[in-house]
Parts: structure tokens; sequence; C-alpha cells
């Protein structure tokens, strides 16, 4: 008998650049207590290709986001085996409280992880094809990121175009490449 999975907590510091918006937990990351720590996933390994973070990070490091000026939740807090699993009302909701963590945060950019997020958030764009990279749509006066789901699941994207949207969003932001340590 599988036990029940729990939602994992935000990592939102007090100064944040970027807030990054996930769909929901997977079964993985419930079962850590962090976030994107699907054995296929590659977020972590594409923030320091990119140059968001200087040094080798994994989802161990989640706690660790915000000293670089990130924040890290979800739309909807309960995990999933998939998303199919959740329901239309769970987006509804899911919207309203990411805008009052939005309100509470005020980060200079949104990030969502993934165009299956932004078309959740921005329902009037899902029969729409959605580009990588900055959005006009705003989420609480905040400027929004699409970058690509990272899951080893999203068959969408090379893991170049999606280091290349990682790398955009450092430009976006106006950040220097952050040094890489020799960690």
């Amino acid at each position: 008998m599988r036990t029940r999975l729990r939602p994992i907590r935000d990592r939102i510091g007090r100064h944040v650049d970027v807030l990054f918006v996930g769909i929901n937990p997977g079964v993985r990351s419930a079962e850590t207590g962090h976030h994107f720590a699907g054995y296929s996933n590659r977020f972590w390994k594409l923030l320091y290709d990119a140059r968001l973070v200087p040094e080798p990070v994994t989802f161990l490091d989640d706690d660790r986001l915000p000293e670089w000026g990130y924040g890290i939740t979800n739309l909807i807090r309960r995990p999933s085996a998939g998303m199919i699993d959740l329901r239309p009302a769970e987006y509804l909701a899911g919207r309203a409280h990411l805008l009052r963590k939005i309100r509470r945060a005020k980060p200079a950019m949104v990030a969502v992880v993934g165009v299956t997020v932004y078309r959740a958030l921005f329902p009037q764009k899902r029969n729409e094809a959605v580009r990588l990279g900055p959005k006009d749509e705003r989420l609480e006066g905040v400027r929004v990121f699409v970058l690509p789901n990272p899951s080893g699941r999203n068959a969408n994207y090379t893991y170049g175009e999606m280091l290349e949207a990682f790398r955009a969003l450092r430009r976006a932001l106006g950040k220097p490449a952050r040094r890489h340590s020799l960690a």
C-alpha cells in the first residue's frame, strides 16, 4: 500500500529575483520533500549550465535557491504521478493561491516552468502556440517568462533548446553569467 503523498514546501526568501513555478510535485519530489527531484528531471543541471547558479546543484539544494535570489513553488500543491491526475478546479484554486504568493514575495519575474503552467495561468492562450521566453502578460504586475518543462518525460525540446531558454532567462534578468566555482 502506497503512503499518502504530501505537498512539499515552497522555497521563497526575502529577496526574489525569479519565482520558478512548476505545475505540481511529482511522486519522487513528494517522497523526498524537494522540488524537481525526478530521476530524469534536468532543472538543476540547466540552472548550472545556464550559469544562473555558481556551482552544480541537485534537488537536495533547493533550500539554497534564496541565496541566489530565486524562489520555487508549484501552481498546484497536491503531488501526483502525472498532470492527467489534476482536476480543473485545482488549476483555478492554484492560480488564486499563486497570485497571493506573488503579491507577498514581489519577485522581479515569474518563470513558469512549462507551457502547461502558462496556459493554466492564462486560459485565453490555451489554444495558441506558446513560444518560450518573455511574455507581454503580467501576474500581479510582474513580468512572466516561459521556460520548457525539464522533465525527462517532456520530449518537446532538446537539451540545447532548454538550455538556451534558461540562458535567455538569465539575460532577461540582466544578470551576468555567474562564475562557476571549482567544485
